[in-house]
């Protein structure tokens, strides 16, 4: 499975003059962690900002002004903080404050938190700009070459800020992603059918069988499928939708395809074809490759869909319901040709 990622550099907006985020120079370290009621995050958390502010005016009643919130409110919230940390955060001289080392140590680890989760709302609404915002999109490899890059071109011509994070991959892939919620859509074949999942069908592409250009069969312009069952055949793994097809046709056929090779990519089986390892089915090339000759299949009608699919009921962000309204109105102008 290949990825690749393309993302515009966003404009953010100016940090509110309420932040408290001190950006760290330390490296972020992904942290995933299951958080009971009676932990400390669920205990502390909603006292971190008061904490951050006290420390930062070194003034419980500058600091309540600032925050919005009346002076016994806060101080008596640092005293529950301390009492349930068991140390103490603060010296306290008259309406001062100064931090304590036990202080300090603990407003470094807060002012860390507070500043990932400004990063991470700040990511959230940037992402769902309508303008600007990004759109998580997975497509087959072979859509990668022509059909994607022309997609995305023509789609920002009335949408030139937004930004996509493109997957390339197989269906199954794709689809486990979309239920991670790593893509928002994907372009992918067969259609599928899952209660979960709305899909929708935009084109249909025709298949090849793909032969040696020495080969007995490739002075042929056309074949019936049924002709190629004594071949060795060379596909992709299991689990690849190209690869059920295949299967399907050559069952439809009346024979189970002989497998010499499987890969992952559809331009390296039609490499192993030039090589002379066999024959394949296969989608058009975007750029013909020599070295092999490409018949049209007579029977069965030698198909793929190509639709389009996403999580039922997810909500989608502006840009997300943009491309898929452009997705879907290109219904039978998906592909070239």
């Amino acid at each position: 499975m290949h990825g690749i990622a393309i993302i515009d550099a966003v404009e953010h907006q100016p940090r509110s003059a309420r932040s408290l985020s001190r950006i760290s120079n330390e490296k972020d370290i992904p942290v995933t962690a299951e958080f009971e009621p009676d932990s400390w995050a669920a205990s502390l958390t909603p006292r971190l900002v008061q904490f951050a502010a006290v420390a930062r005016h070194e003034h419980v009643t500058r600091a309540a002004q600032w925050l919005g919130v009346p002076q016994s409110t806060l101080s008596r919230a640092m005293v529950r903080l301390e009492a349930d940390l068991g140390v103490a955060l603060f010296a306290r001289h008259g309406r001062t404050v100064t931090l304590t080392p036990a202080g300090r140590t603990f407003l470094r680890a807060v002012e860390r938190a507070l500043a990932e989760v400004e990063r991470a709302a700040e990511s959230v609404r940037a992402d769902a700009d309508p303008a600007a915002g990004k759109v998580a999109f997975g497509f087959l490899h072979t859509l990668g070459p022509e059909t994607v890059p022309g997609l995305i071109r023509d789609f920002r011509v009335d949408h030139p800020r937004v930004r996509f994070q493109l997957v390339q991959s197989y269906g199954e892939a794709m689809i486990e992603r979309m239920h991670a919620g790593d893509l928002d859509l994907c372009l992918t074949s067969p259609v599928p059918d899952a209660p979960d999942l709305v899909a929708r069908r935009l084109d249909e592409q025709r298949l090849r069988l793909v032969v040696p250009d020495d080969h007995r069969l490739a002075g042929r312009k056309r074949i019936r499928l049924a002709e190629a069952a004594a071949e060795l055949f060379v596909t992709l793994e299991p689990g690849y939708g190209l690869r059920r097809i295949t299967d399907a046709l050559c069952a439809e056929a009346g024979f189970k395809p002989k497998i010499a090779f499987e890969g992952e990519e559809a331009e390296t089986l039609r490499g192993l074809v030039a090589a002379g390892f066999g024959v394949a089915l296969l989608p058009p090339p975007a750029v013909p490759r020599p070295g092999v000759a490409e018949l049209t299949v007579t029977a069965p009608r030698a198909v793929r869909e190509i639709g389009v699919a996403w999580l039922d009921g997810h909500p989608d962000t502006a840009p997300v319901a943009a491309f898929k309204r452009f997705l879907l109105s290109r219904r039978g102008q998906l592909l070239p040709r």
